[in-house]
């Protein structure tokens, strides 16, 4: 039987690239995303293919949308075995200015959702005899720039939510696991300057299918001793020290 991932964040960077390894691996792929336009862009792309690929308008900062979604997936694929907590906004502003307001809407968006939407999808997994679940986070939640507080927040928020999760579903045979990006490019690649992959200590800059390969190897069920863990992905930067003379 078909196994079926489903992918927040689907429509555009990372999210898609990570859609589109796992529906090529087979996998029946639900795209979630508020990005009605390029969803269903890449879930025609995807059929044209011939892959399994279902785009669900989601706004993950909303519970009743995240059901939505959950009961979607089940009505039209019967199971979920993986769920990749992708969908992110960041919102950077002076501590000072950043309105409740903004600090709620990134936090429910990126924390609150992977929450919700972790908790719906084990149902179905359990009913399945196991699953995994990636959180991606970001290295801004081991590392700071100035005025990023929501967002560095939010994604520190993930990954305790990642370890604390894992043990609560431990006996559940339900892997869950944080991946902490750090640059991705997901425009065009032969823009960017020679300093800025020779800064990495892998000599170039990350690429949203770096993130998808990864997020695939911690999914795997052979791969299942893998649990409660922070991959960082950032092409060494942040074991850099780096000094300003």
């Amino acid at each position: 039987m078909k196994k079926t991932a489903i992918i927040t964040g689907a429509a555009n960077g990372i999210g898609k690239a990570v859609a589109a390894l796992y529906a090529s691996k087979g996998f029946q792929t639900v795209l979630a995303d508020i990005d009605s336009e390029n969803g269903e862009k890449l879930q025609a792309s995807l059929k044209q293919k011939n892959l399994d690929a279902l785009f669900v308008r989601c706004d993950v900062s909303d519970p009743e949308s995240i059901d939505h979604l959950v009961k979607t997936a089940k009505d039209q694929f019967g199971r979920i075995d993986v769920l990749i907590n992708n969908a992110g906004i960041s919102d950077f502003a002076p501590p000072d200015e950043l309105t409740v307001e903004d600090w709620d809407r990134v936090l429910n968006t990126n924390l609150r959702s992977s929450f919700l939407l972790t908790r719906a999808a084990i149902q179905l997994m359990k009913e399945n005899g196991g699953g995994s679940v990636v959180n991606i986070a970001s290295t801004r939640a081991l590392m700071s720039e100035k005025n990023s507080e929501a967002y560095a927040a939010s994604k520190g928020g993930l990954l305790a939510l990642t370890h604390s999760m894992a043990v609560s579903y431990s006996g559940e045979n339900i892997t869950i696991n944080c991946i902490s990006p750090g640059w991705i490019h997901t425009g065009d690649y032969e823009k960017l300057r020679d300093i800025d992959n020779s800064q990495h200590l892998s000599g170039r800059v990350g690429k949203p299918e770096d993130i998808a390969r990864a997020c695939l190897f911690l999914t795997q069920p052979e791969n299942n001793f893998i649990n409660g863990e922070n991959l960082v992905i950032d092409g060494g930067m942040t074991r850099k020290m780096i000094y300003e003379h």
